[in-house]
């Protein structure tokens, strides 16, 4: 089959066409036809080696997300069968193969029955952040009809999701952005409260909208340097769930707050096997929510095929995609 590889690491010249062997059905996973995939930022970390000990073996086969048919089920499966559309965060780490390629093998707990109302590009722009989002909203802060949360990026390839899903659930929702064309976007997206951070420090607004109090509620979809701004917003005894920290972050602002600090890494499921399931569990809840309308994807204009592999990379890197970058298989 051929699969986009990686044999180095480096910038996005590694990336190399190449034929490789369809991969050998197993017991618990079904081998799918790939339709499409999206970027996730471990995809380029991993590419340049900044996260190379989660790396899987050369010659690689790199992206995570996926959506496709099933066209081979291994033993023990039961939830698919031969046909069946599915999407998943299933591979690109270590010990797993990736959707950069005609077929993937994955394991079927990861995966769940792809939304009807979704197209494959759609759908594979969905698992890794929808799964995020879900895992820091309900599995971890554990809001609730009534709450209020201040989310930070509202339009990032999480935020954007975590926006939504916390509108479903009742919430009220802030949100921070940078532009005034992400603040329109937001809105859109139901935000109650959009906060330009450019233009307004986090102490005006935390006195705006919580009378110095702080949020209760925090989630930070942005990089690991926005987690001061995180901890300033937070009330006493707050919640603040992050995806992206430093090893070497100071607590003792937390201890100051006594905040409740959560990481959310969804790739440990994939990492570690007897944990695969919790991924599809939560793609299993997602789904319906996407069905029922209130759930969508906000996908960059800009589309790419699988022979643009190495442009889909330059251009998250440039930091100029408002939403998923979705690649769509063209072999």
């Amino acid at each position: 089959m051929k699969a986009h590889v990686i044999r180095s690491f480096g910038d996005t010249s590694v990336f190399q066409l190449a034929d490789i062997s369809i991969p050998e059905v197993k017991p618990m996973h079904v081998l799918i036809r790939v339709k499409a995939t999206s970027l996730n930022p471990i995809d380029t970390k991993i590419r340049s080696g900044v996260f190379a000990k989660f790396a899987p073996e050369f010659p690689a086969v790199l992206h995570g997300d996926v959506s496709g048919i099933v066209t081979e089920v291994g033993e023990g499966v039961t939830e698919f069968k031969l046909g069946d559309e599915v999407y998943g965060f299933a591979g690109g780490v270590i010990g797993t193969g990736g959707a950069l390629a005609e077929y993937m093998l994955a394991d079927a707990r990861s995966l769940a029955h792809k939304p009807r109302n979704l197209s494959f590009a759609e759908a594979a722009a969905l698992p890794a952040i929808s799964i995020t989002a879900w895992e820091a909203l309900f599995n971890r802060a554990k809001i609730q009809a009534g709450d209020e949360i201040l989310i930070h990026g509202g339009t990032g390839g999480v935020g954007h999701l975590a926006v939504q899903l916390a509108k479903w659930a009742g919430a009220k929702v802030y949100t921070t952005v940078s532009t005034l064309e992400k603040a329109h976007i937001a809105e859109k997206l139901g935000a109650d409260i959009v906060i330009n951070y450019k233009e307004t420090a986090v102490r005006d607004y935390v006195n705006m909208y919580t009378d110095g109090k702080g949020f209760k509620y925090i989630f930070d979809t942005v990089d690991r340097e926005n987690l001061e701004r995180s901890i300033e917003a937070a009330s006493l005894y707050g919640t603040v769930v992050a995806i992206a920290v430093s090893q070497n972050y100071n607590l003792a602002p937390f201890l100051l707050k006594a905040l409740n600090f959560h990481v959310v890494f969804i790739e440990l499921p994939v990492l570690h096997e007897e944990f695969r399931h919790i991924n599809g569990e939560i793609l299993k809840k997602v789904t319906p929510v996407i069905e029922e309308g209130k759930l969508k994807p906000l996908i960059d204009q800009r589309r790419f095929s699988f022979d643009e592999i190495a442009e889909a990379h330059e251009y998250y890197e440039s930091k100029k995609a408002i939403g998923k970058i979705v690649l769509v298989n063209n072999w």
